[in-house]
């Protein structure tokens, strides 16, 4: 399809799917009300009983003193899987509000965790701690599915339920400390990842792509990495929630670029385009050895760039053949999952390519969701038609004219277009 053909294609799809969307009323507060007539119902005697989504939260503030949590959709526990952040997220389409509804529906039950803790020896390392707090954590991290527990509470929380629209811009469910907790059942642990946890000199980056290559997705690798259920015996850590996506996003995505390193290229120059929650994104693939960079633009108003006369806010980072040496600052976590999700389509078509990723941010993306929606865009852009085009020029002149800044501007920041000929109508209109 040509690329004209391929952007008008796409304007009518974007315009059906905003139809849809509008047709659903969230109610994006009212679930609160029911959330707190569901908790004292579940919460009496100091203690929460019920099923525990297959999700544990570890905290990075004051690291290696960590928070560490379970989660317990309260009420729900029929529905404990829904609660899980996965792939299947994107593929029931969630909106920002629905996401709202699960994080702050999770009971996060809280202990504090130090170095000096039972448990835990005194490099951090948690390779023994099958027992007790870190043991049961643990035994929910590494388990397919969820598991009943019983969490013993030090007292009943004082939920405050008094939620404004700045409170949303954070979704996080309320916290409580907690004594004790205990498996109710025995969890189901799959054999791969046994056999992880069996092998005391596996390193955690040849565990996490061993299970990845076992059909893992990263969501499952990322708990277990999180657990501190993966590395050499006594290296084995706690890993703050947020550490470990962007850990397993890195690690398999270097796996999967020396996969693809002496593969042929693609033969033709490909744009792939798709939206979800107010981010727009343009993938176009050129023939050649691996390359790749995200652009990103963050409209005013949009939740990283709130101030309404901001202007659009520009960030950018690329890596060549051999990849980064050092961590991606201004596009963190976003910068490996889209480029997860590009060298795994190319990984399955057996090719390689240069790959410019254009996110743009608009501002109905009004609340924070996680770099899920990024992995998960850029995935899913590779279904269905796409575009092409006769040169590299003519594919990032043609994506350009749907993006928020002027083709100068982005050549300016964007180290793969910075070389192609300008001329002056580059340099004006939208900034």
């Amino acid at each position: 399809m040509r690329l004209d053909e391929f952007i008008e294609f796409e304007a009518n799809e974007r315009a059906e799917r905003r139809r849809l969307a509008a047709e659903k009323d969230y109610g994006i507060l009212d679930h609160l009300d029911s959330f707190e007539r569901r908790f004292e119902e579940h919460v009496s005697d100091d203690a929460v009983v019920g099923s525990v989504s297959p999700s544990i939260f570890v905290g990075r503030s004051n690291y290696p003193t960590v928070s560490t949590g379970l989660l317990s959709p309260v009420g729900r526990e029929s529905a404990a899987e829904r609660f899980r952040t996965s792939a299947a997220w994107y593929d029931e389409g969630v909106s920002i509000a629905d996401v709202f509804d699960r994080r702050t529906s999770l009971l996060n039950s809280t202990r504090g965790v130090a170095v000096e803790d039972a448990g835990v020896d005194e490099t951090g390392g948690v390779h023994d701690a099958w027992d007790g707090w870190l043991g049961v954590q643990r035994e929910v991290a590494i388990a397919d599915r969820p598991v009943d527990v019983e969490i013993g509470l030090d007292g009943t929380p004082d939920l405050d339920f008094d939620i404004g629209t700045q409170d949303i811009k954070t979704p996080t469910g309320p916290r409580a400390a907690a004594r004790t907790a205990a498996l109710g059942e025995n969890p189901h642990v799959p054999r791969p990842v046994k056999k992880t946890l069996e092998d005391d000199d596996w390193r955690a980056e040849g565990a996490m792509t061993y299970l990845y290559r076992r059909g893992f997705d990263v969501y499952e690798i990322n708990t277990i990495l999180s657990a501190g259920a993966l590395g050499r015996g006594a290296n084995r850590r706690l890993v703050p929630t947020r550490w470990s996506i962007t850990a397993v996003d890195d690690t398999v995505g270097r796996f999967l670029r020396g996969s693809i390193r002496d593969n042929p290229t693609v033969d033709r120059i490909e744009v792939h385009r798709n939206e979800y929650l107010g981010n727009a994104f343009w993938v176009i693939l050129v023939p050649g050895r691996w390359e790749y960079e995200l652009v990103e633009m963050k409209s005013p108003g949009s939740i990283w760039n709130p101030d309404p006369e901001a202007g659009v806010y520009l960030a950018a980072a690329s890596e060549g053949r051999e990849g980064r040496t050092g961590y991606v600052e201004e596009t963190a976590g976003a910068y490996y999952a889209a480029r997860l999700g590009v060298l795994e389509h190319l990984d399955e078509r057996g090719r390689q390519a240069k790959a410019l990723v254009c996110r743009h941010v608009s501002d109905d993306y009004w609340g924070p969701v996680g770099v899920w929606q990024v992995r998960e865009a850029v995935r899913n852009a590779f279904a269905g038609e796409h575009g092409t085009a006769e040169t590299f020029g003519e594919a990032v002149r043609g994506v350009a004219e749907h993006l928020p800044i002027s083709l100068g501007r982005l050549r300016r920041k964007s180290t793969m277009a910075a070389g192609l000929q300008a001329n002056l109508g580059d340099f004006v209109g939208a900034e």
